[in-house]
């Protein structure tokens, strides 16, 4: 486990939001903490180095920008089979998450994907595709029908 400072949590506070839209976005970030940009991007490279963090991307919201219907799959995997599978799954560029869960006697499904599609029809076919790929034919669609909240998760 990695230790952090006060100083670290507050840089991973600063990072956690919105970049800047600037051409320095860093050096905006390293004056609003009273630092130097060039610490901060040093901070930033330990972080990556030690794991802490993975990436920057932006935040997409795939009902703007056409992508109109997204599906948790809960698919149903032989126990040894799902760390396989879950790679097969995961390389589709429409799974943008997937996770291995624990099942349960009324609930058989131990393994779920985010599929998104322009629409219904395409998420069946990429559903398809997926079968296709991996053999399986035990799962449920749960098709979105109201987003609630979507945020990225904030750590301090």
């Amino acid at each position: 486990m990695v230790s952090l400072t006060e100083e670290d949590k507050k840089i991973i506070r600063a990072l956690q939001e919105d970049l800047p839209i600037t051409k320095h976005p860093f050096l905006k970030i390293a004056k609003e903490l009273g630092m130097e940009e060039q610490d901060l991007i040093e901070h930033i490279k330990r972080f990556i180095k030690k794991g802490i963090i993975r990436r920057f991307g932006a935040t997409i919201y795939h009902d703007r920008s056409g992508f109109e219907a997204n599906v948790m799959v809960a698919w149903k995997v032989e126990e040894d089979k799902i760390s396989q599978t879950g790679k097969i799954m995961a390389s589709f560029p429409e799974v943008t998450h997937c996770y291995a869960r624990v099942s349960c006697p009324e609930w058989p499904y131990n393994l779920y994907t985010m599929v998104h599609g322009r629409n219904e029809e395409e998420c069946y076919n990429i559903i398809k595709q997926i079968v296709k790929k991996t053999g399986l034919s035990v799962y449920r669609l749960l098709f979105t029908k109201r987003t609630f909240k979507r945020t990225s998760m904030k750590y301090f």
